[in-house]
């Protein structure tokens, strides 16, 4: 058999379009195609219906869409000294396939191994009350500093934010008492200043009575009055000091 015969045999044709059909990919519209042509970068391949041509290329298929990854909770001492456990998520995304793919190993993976470490070393270089209290200062710094490193792996990181800080329970109960005291010392704080303002007023009101004499009577009226309203059999009326001063001896001039 000549070898112009064998290319027209039907098995010939049955070759020729497994050879094709498997050359044929579908990249979806959140993929990516990096094409090795016998082990070299060829290009990246658009979403769409695309050929590779078999055995002598390699299509490696890149997602693009936004990660969000959990980082497991580090165990980190502060700089004051205190054991804490931070979990964090981080928002990340593949920008650029050919670096993702070429300049790393397992993009994704040595994400989370660096947003691990940096976890650990930004958080271990503040104190417990700044770690608290400054936590979005804490998220940004860790944002620009994965961003920074992954850069080069054509990886952009969007976001960073811290889930949880897990205190030891010694230092729960020391937080406790020191924010019940604060609440005491400004419950005393607000007490004293409401007895000052009462005093002040208090006084006022003395000095307006002691310049009009009347007032003390129409005073004297107006608690007779509310006493009345509570419908009590007895009623003790003070007595002005003027209606006494009748009954004193007077000086001689």
């Amino acid at each position: 058999m000549t070898v112009s015969s064998l290319i027209f045999t039907p098995l010939f044709f049955i070759l020729l379009l497994i050879f094709l059909a498997a050359g044929i990919k579908l990249v979806d519209q959140y993929e990516r195609m990096v094409v090795l042509r016998l082990g070299k970068f060829a290009g990246v391949k658009e979403p769409g219906l695309r050929f590779i041509i078999p055995i002598i290329e390699r299509g490696i298929r890149v997602d693009i869409r936004t990660r969000a990854m959990d980082i497991t909770p580090q165990e980190v001492i502060t700089r004051d000294n205190v054991p804490v456990k931070v979990d964090a998520v981080v928002y990340f995304r593949i920008v650029d396939p050919a670096k993702a793919v070429l300049e790393v190993e397992n993009a994704v993976r040595t994400t989370g191994l660096l947003s691990q470490t940096t976890l650990r070393s930004v958080t271990g270089q503040m104190e417990l009350d700044e770690l608290l209290a400054k936590r979005e200062e804490v998220n940004q710094r860790l944002q620009e500093i994965i961003d920074r490193e992954t850069d080069p792996w054509g990886i952009k990181v969007s976001g960073v934010e811290i889930k949880g800080i897990e205190l030891p329970e010694d230092m729960k109960r020391a937080m406790a008492k020191q924010a019940e005291a604060e609440r005491e010392r400004r419950a005393k704080i607000i007490s004293a200043e409401g007895e000052a303002q009462a005093a002040e007023k208090l006084a006022h009101a003395a000095s307006v009575i002691a310049s009009q004499p009347s007032a003390i009577q129409l005073r004297y009226l107006q608690t007779l009055v509310e006493i009345a309203a509570e419908k009590n059999s007895t009623i003790l009326f003070p007595l002005p000091l003027e209606v006494l001063k009748a009954f004193l001896p007077r000086e001689e001039e």
